[in-house]
């Protein structure tokens, strides 16, 4: 279940960066930003934390400092393409706003397990952007994963059949990407197999949200101060993307 809250507060935020939320005699956990005038976040209940947010009323307090880490930055000579898979949606949303608002070509492809987890699509949709939907049942859009919508959409089923991928559009495209792992390494090399650019949103488990505790490190990378957002350059190579994080204790844990 999936939650939207609205601050009585305003943040100055770019597309991709985070907060660290504190849940009074819970925890401290990091959150994308989905909206800055008023700030606003959509929160999955996952664990304690997550839950205690929930359960909590109009009114209640909750403490947040921020915003933190690297954001999206938008590459305007090219089409953008915005893949969201889990609840990645939100932080893509601001970017979506803000690449209609140059004038882009955007396209926003959404994938999730069932028709009821296509966080934002709805929202996506007013915003009048073109909307490529999968989910893993079918129930609606393509069924499949958002890489199969992505290739329907922007590969030739000739260049498919024979082996090769290469984009149909006037230019490269440049993807931006939050979600799941997995995914993410998906996406990682579909663009290099299409020589399009990419950005993509890493999660790592966060304490301190500034490059102190060094918990979100990603082989050389520190995820809260290099990321969350980074490029396909910087992810080249590294042996934990896609493998390996961190849980609370420091101890490197298979993905």
């Amino acid at each position: 279940m999936v939650k939207t809250f609205v601050f009585d507060t305003d943040i100055d935020a770019e597309p991709g960066q985070f907060i660290m939320l504190w849940i009074p005699g819970i925890d401290e956990k990091p959150m994308s930003i989905a909206g800055i005038r008023p700030l606003t976040i959509s929160v999955a209940r996952v664990g304690p934390a997550t839950s205690a947010l929930h359960d909590m009323n109009i009114g209640d307090y909750v403490g947040w400092r921020g915003p933190f880490g690297r954001p999206y930055r938008l590459d305007t000579d090219h089409p953008a393409l915005l893949v969201a898979g889990g609840y990645g949606s939100a932080p893509l949303y601001m970017l979506a706003q803000q690449a209609l608002a140059h004038g882009m070509d955007v396209t926003v492809a959404i994938g999730a397990r069932v028709a009821d987890e296509l966080l934002y699509a709805n929202r996506f949709e007013q915003l009048g952007v073109q909307l490529l939907l999968s989910t893993n049942d079918g129930s609606r859009g393509m069924k499949g994963f958002v890489t199969d919508a992505i290739r329907a959409r922007f590969l030739t089923a000739s260049m498919e059949q024979s082996g090769f991928e290469s984009p149909i559009t006037a230019s490269p495209l440049h993807l931006y990407a939050c979600g799941p792992e997995p995914m993410l390494v998906a996406l990682f090399k579909l663009c290099r197999a299409n020589n399009w650019q990419g950005q993509l949103s890493v999660e790592r488990y966060m304490k301190c949200g500034f490059g102190v505790c060094g918990q979100c490190a990603l082989d050389d990378v520190l995820v809260c101060v290099d990321g969350p957002v980074l490029t396909l350059d910087q992810l080249e190579a590294k042996h934990d993307f896609g493998h390996f994080h961190r849980g609370s204790t420091g101890r490197r844990l298979e993905i």
